[in-house]
């Protein structure tokens, strides 16, 4: 049987994470991150694991939360080379986002900044979204920024981290509040070369077809008649899957009617 996702996330796993940290913190009482991770980690489920190891960081780290992002900083190691790899590669930072995601908003430059840096990585949608769910106007400037940025992977954050239904992530209706300023960051990606970050822009579209079809369908049109690049038709494209998979099933349905 294939391991699944949530089996990385094991005691073995603790004793490499916490073998990091200490060769940024010294005094980080590794047994016990350890030790609490053995005794709660039995039966737990994806998400629920990458909370084990955030409450077992909460416990072990010191309280102050900029002092727990600059040990994470320290661990973090050197950017990702090409657009993959952000699982295979970067898949053990997921429980530093996950601290990061329950606590970014007591320190929120602290936060954008490190956030930055993990994305290039792992990646940052997880950990931004509280934030913007509690300061959306505030975050969205600097996503704005990040739709420009020269970093594929901050490009990809900065679409990525406003999609409506992103897998293991609650809803965010960003869009419904703030439709200019997120029609804008698309807009910035419609012609991005990068079909890393042309794949997320259009699985926002699509995203928003299911929640908002009429938003959806009026980026689509303004696009289409803005000269179009080979870029943003394949955004568009991906973008109406669905909505062309539901149109079939119509159809069909209509067809076996009659």
């Amino acid at each position: 049987m294939a391991e699944k996702l949530k089996d990385h996330y094991n005691t073995e796993y603790a004793e490499f994470l916490g073998r990091k940290i200490r060769t940024v913190y010294a005094d980080f009482p590794e047994k016990q991150f350890t030790a609490y991770i053995k005794q709660n980690i039995n039966g737990k489920e994806f998400i629920e694991r990458q909370d084990v190891f955030a409450d077992a960081l909460e416990l072990t780290l010191p309280p102050e939360y900029p002092e727990a992002v600059r040990i994470f900083s320290g661990i973090l190691g050197p950017e990702l080379e090409t657009e993959t790899g952000m699982f295979s590669d970067g898949w053990w930072l997921w429980p530093v986002g996950r601290y990061v995601e329950r606590h970014g908003i007591q320190d929120i430059p602290v936060s954008l900044a490190f956030i930055k840096e993990l994305t290039k990585r792992f990646t940052g949608e997880f950990a931004l979204r509280p934030l913007l769910a509690q300061k959306p106007k505030q975050i969205l400037r600097t996503v704005q920024k990040w739709s420009k940025d020269k970093n594929v992977h901050v490009r990809r954050l900065s679409s990525e981290c406003l999609r409506i239904r992103l897998p293991w992530a609650k809803k965010i209706y960003i869009f419904a509040d703030e439709f200019e300023t997120c029609r804008e960051i698309l807009s910035n990606l419609r012609h991005d070369k990068s079909r890393f970050v042309q794949k997320s822009v259009g699985n926002n579209i699509n995203d928003l077809y299911k929640e908002f079809p009429e938003k959806a369908e009026a980026i689509v049109e303004e696009w289409r008649s803005d000269n179009p690049s080979e870029a943003t038709l394949w955004i568009i494209n991906h973008g109406l899957r669905s909505t062309r998979k539901k149109q079939t099933g119509s159809a069909a349905q209509t067809h076996k009617e009659f």
